[in-house]
């Protein structure tokens, strides 16, 4: 290629650059760390990895209250403002009623604490809701819901995307039933819940994620301490490495140990402070009336408690002050810190119990812990850090992390986990069930001829076992339908008041159908037992997952002789891998897929001969399950038997039969069958929302929803007819609008606004959403001339520089091209004879348009458009792109070899060392002449030219072959 293909490439690749837009599939995921008082929301999108979504008022956490007024629904900051205005429709800590019952100690509290809600029993389910009229009441799920969706909102609002995958904090000490709530709520709401996963898990993850460095083999305990605005969490966390089956050697955390107050944070003092703050305002005796019964004047001063409180976790004293406070009086008291703690003393007193329950259910001390880090926003009292310093026996409390924002990144990041469109690092999390779960069942036993009924209780679950996991419980002794129940456990770490609180022991009535049918159908196989499926999934919820009932026979099998090949087959994968199976299994044992574990259901001497014996008949059929089911990373395995099968394994490896011995029958092969057996099961603790309930909650949420939508868009619509009428009164006074424009027309604009202006106070505030749009493109109608006019000067100068570039550059590639030696052509006559042409018509175009727009007044419309100088810019720029395009694919021909002198050698082959080693001579060659811009038509208006420095770019040394021109 020559001299003036390379130079005419360089020249265009810094002014002809296209843009391609990049379209990126929309996904993202989000979290919600959602406590009683506040919600941290996060999100998780291509780009933005693990981001705290800021609010409506940019902040970063969001308080959890809904405000439900007759036409208008308000969320966060707008709901706890109007809380002092309407403190009955105003709804905050509405947590504490998920999953309880009317009569649960936990509801009288709440209504105690809260009197201004109207709290009622729900007579078909046993919980309670909101009653606002004798139509109208909502549920705590519903609530929930709302404010699940809310952050939704804010999630896609920030995100810029839609969201519906989402990740959900919840306390630790959440039973089954509230469990089962969030759920319900979570579907209210329309979202995807990849997992409920517990807020002090969360926050562990959240700080082992950015110190995985830090993890190695050896084991590190940390201690989290988690005093938030209801409850309080203190959680003992494990650190260490462990081998998974996808990736390797990975981080992990095991919960250890768990121990919680359900009723110790800050919302008691602040409630208590309050309680002072209404003393001292009745003491003050300006008002015969007592403060109490004010709902106003108490949502006031648990607004003031709180800012007290929390201004006093930093100062020694503060004054809480209200004005109009009740009767339009103020009030004014001086609090200190030592008036806040001695309101407090018992609560003070609490603080060291969750330290005590977290070891105990962990078997730990405090020499076995490496580190005590402080969680949540009620930490940062100095009285609860002095009396928590003390009970860990510590030189100081770790402070390095986020007590606001762990939980929500922890949560998120689980979030990118769980979906499928990122890829994070792994770091295997194992929770633990804080409450035991056990199965009972009842079965009648023959002692010494005489029938009784036996009741049986078998552990399924034991307290901090890690989940997520399967289970498989045996029943051997039913030959026809029965029922068991799913229960709690042993719960006697619970102190009265919690377990009060708790709720019902009883989780689920399961009968079956079908047992004796299988029985009778399979009459001539050995019954294995009915076999239930148990699963406690990521959220800590258990589901029975099937039931079935299991049966063998064996099955005789004609010995085949083995075949050459057989044998050969055999020989080679015993030499690669054969022996390996056992240290695999082994391996695997400690995977990240959870494996069934099957729970003995009988104790009986009789019973444990025939699990014995039935062990080794239950190996194959175990052994296929494996292969769909792999397993779960620390998993228990029988470690006796599996030693023993390794010894076993390495014994028929060692030793060699002798040949004269004859070969041993074969073991008789097993069939197995297995029927699914039919389970219907009865929830016993709070019964789940039913489908036409939940049809009816979902129908009222999305028409609040699409009711706070088309108030929305019509408050945009009326805010936007405002503006528009403000921002035109003020441009028919700008210059370059009264340059396009005449007086008369200017003042008809103006008449027109004014009347809307008017119209807009009269009759703005019933008007319709439509009528708003409607008055609104009535005045952009009666402006479109004014603004095209002005619009399409304003777009002038850029699209003509833009043109007058591209003819200039355009002219030198043409002189470029008009250069190339006519024995190394790369564009054809007709190609440079059509730009020419283009070129040429593009001058004419312009200067006759520019000269004609010139005659005309300012006012009248405009024959110069920018969309057509848009049109002819393109059409330029098209045709040189084909033209670069052409030239960066062309090959040049190749070049005649110069004449040597060359002698064959002995081999026959031509010797050209001579040629070879002789450098050529040196020629010299006159540069080509800078080449001159095409001469234009007379142009009124100057047009951009090439400075002489561009000019002498074209005699630019060609690039080396080994360098890459971007065009």
């Amino acid at each position: 290629m020559g001299l003036q293909t390379w130079t005419l490439c360089a020249l265009l690749s810094a002014s002809l650059v296209i843009l391609l837009p990049t379209q990126t599939e929309s996904v993202a995921v989000m979290s919600v760390d959602m406590g009683s008082e506040w919600m941290k929301i996060a999100i998780v999108k291509p780009g933005v990895p693990m981001e705290i979504v800021l609010n409506k008022e940019s902040r970063r956490k969001t308080p959890c209250a809904v405000t439900l007024k007759d036409n208008e629904r308000l969320f966060g900051d707008s709901a706890v403002g109007m809380a002092a205005k309407n403190p009955k429709l105003t709804f905050r800590y509405f947590q504490d009623l998920l999953g309880k019952r009317a009569e649960n100690p936990q509801v009288e509290t709440f209504i105690s604490q809260f009197p201004e809600y109207n709290v009622v029993k729900d007579g078909e389910r046993g919980t309670v809701v909101f009653k606002l009229s004798e139509e109208l009441t909502y549920s705590p799920e519903e609530l929930l819901g709302m404010v699940l969706n809310y952050s939704r909102i804010l999630a896609e609002e920030f995100a810029e995307q839609p969201i519906k995958d989402i990740v959900i904090t919840v306390p630790a000490f959440f039973n089954q039933a509230e469990r089962r709530a969030v759920l319900q709520a979570a579907k209210l709401a329309g979202l995807k819940v990849l997992q409920l996963i517990n807020d002090n898990t969360a926050v562990a993850l959240n700080y082992g994620v950015f110190r995985r460095k830090d993890i190695n083999a050896t084991a590190q305990n940390v201690m989290f301490y988690d005093m938030g605005s209801r409850s309080t969490t203190c959680t003992i966390v494990t650190y260490q490495t462990t081998k998974t089956k996808e990736s390797g050697i990975q981080p992990q955390l095991q919960i250890q140990g768990v121990g919680f107050d359900r009723t110790l944070g800050g919302l008691e003092i602040d409630l208590r402070l309050r309680e002072h703050l209404a003393k001292l305002f009745n003491e003050q005796k300006k008002s015969k009336k007592d403060v109490r019964e004010n709902p106003r004047a108490m949502a006031k001063l648990l607004k003031e408690a709180n800012r007290v409180k929390t201004i006093l976790s930093a100062n020694n004293d503060h004054m809480a002050q209200i004005e109009g406070l009740m009767d339009d009086i103020d009030f004014k008291a001086k609090v200190t810190r030592q008036d806040l703690e001695e309101l407090c003393p018992d609560l003070f007193d609490r603080v060291s119990a969750p330290v005590q329950k977290a070891l105990k259910s962990a078997e730990m001390s405090m020499d076995d812990i490496d580190q005590v880090i402080i969680v949540g926003g009620s930490t940062r009292i100095p009285k609860v850090q002095e009396l928590l310093l003390k009970a860990v026996g510590k030189e100081e409390l770790g402070k390095n992390i986020n007590a606001d924002e762990a939980a929500a990144m922890g949560a998120v990041y689980q979030a990118a986990a769980l979906s499928k469109a990122f890829k994070v690092k792994p770091f295997v999390v194992r929770d633990a069930a804080v409450f035991p779960i056990q199965v009972e069942f009842t079965r009648e036993v023959d002692e010494e001829n005489v029938k009784n009924l036996k009741h049986n209780k078998r552990i399924l679950f034991q307290r901090m076992a890690p989940y997520p996991q399967r289970k498989v419980i045996t029943f051997n002794r039913y030959t026809d339908d029965f029922e068991f129940n799913i229960n709690y456990g042993d719960l006697s770490f619970l102190d009265a008041e919690d377990l009060k609180i708790f709720g019902s022991l009883n989780l689920t009535t399961v009968k079956l159908r079908g047992v004796g049918e299988s029985f009778q159908k399979n009459a001539d196989y050995e019954s294995k037992g009915i076999k239930a499926h148990f699963n406690m999934d990521e959220s800590g919820i258990l589901s029975l997952d099937r039931v079935e009932s299991v049966f063998e026979t064996s099955v005789e099998e004609k010995p085949e002789q083995e075949s050459t090949l057989t044998k050969l087959g055999n020989t080679i994968s015993s030499l690669f891998g054969g022996g390996s199976s056992t240290a695999e299994s082994k391996e695997n044992a400690t995977d990240t897929v959870q494996e069934e574990e099957e729970v003995p259901t009988e104790a009986t001497k009789e019973e444990e001969s025939t699990a014995q014996a039935s062990e080794q008949k239950d190996s194959d059929s175990k052994a296929e399950e494996k292969k769909t089911e792999e397993p779960k990373e620390g998993e228990k395995v029988d470690g006796k038997d599996t030693k023993e099968k390794e010894e076993a394994t390495k014994e028929s490896e060692s030793a060699k039969p002798p040949e004269e011995e004859p070969k041993k029958p074969a073991a008789p092969k097993k069939q197995k069958l297995v029927d699914e057996i039919g389970a219907e099961q009865t929830i016993n603790d709070i019964p789940d929302l039913v489908e036409d309930e939940v049809k009816k909650s979902v129908k009222k949420l999305q028409d609040l929803t699409e009711r706070d939508l088309e108030k929305q868009e019509r408050e945009k619509a009326a805010n936007s007819l405002e503006a528009f009428i403000f921002e035109t009164q003020d441009k028919l006074e700008q210059k370059e609008f009264k340059k396009v424009s005449t007086g008369e027309q200017r003042e008809e604009i103006s008449s027109k606004l004014s009347q809307a202006s008017t119209w807009l106070e009269d009759e703005g505030y019933t008007a319709t959403t439509k009528d708003l749009k409607e008055k609104l493109n009535e005045l952009k109608k009666a402006c479109k001339t004014l603004f095209f006019k002005v619009d399409e000067r304003r777009k002038w100068p850029d699209r003509l520089a833009v043109l007058d570039s591209l003819l200039n550059h355009s002219t030198i590639f043409l002189k470029s091209a008009r250069m190339i030696p006519d024995d190394d052509p790369i564009f054809t006559a007709v190609e440079l004879n059509t730009l020419e042409k283009l070129i040429n018509d593009t001058w004419i175009w312009k200067n006759e348009t520019l000269a004609e727009q010139e005659k005309l007044p300012a006012t009248e419309k405009p024959v110069l458009l920018s969309k057509d100088i848009e049109q002819k810019s393109a059409a330029l720029d098209r045709e040189i792109q084909y033209l670069i395009n052409k030239a960066k694919f062309s090959k040049p021909k190749p070049k005649p070899k110069p004449k040597s002198n060359t002698t064959k050698s002995d081999n026959g082959e031509k010797n050209t060392t001579e040629s070879a080693d002789k450098p050529p001579k040196e020629t010299t060659e006159e540069p080509p002449s800078e080449p001159e811009p095409a001469k234009e038509p007379p142009a009124e208006e100057k047009i951009l030219e090439l400075s002489g420095s561009e000019a002498d770019s074209t005699t630019q040394q060609p690039p080396q072959e080994n360098e890459k021109t971007e065009l």
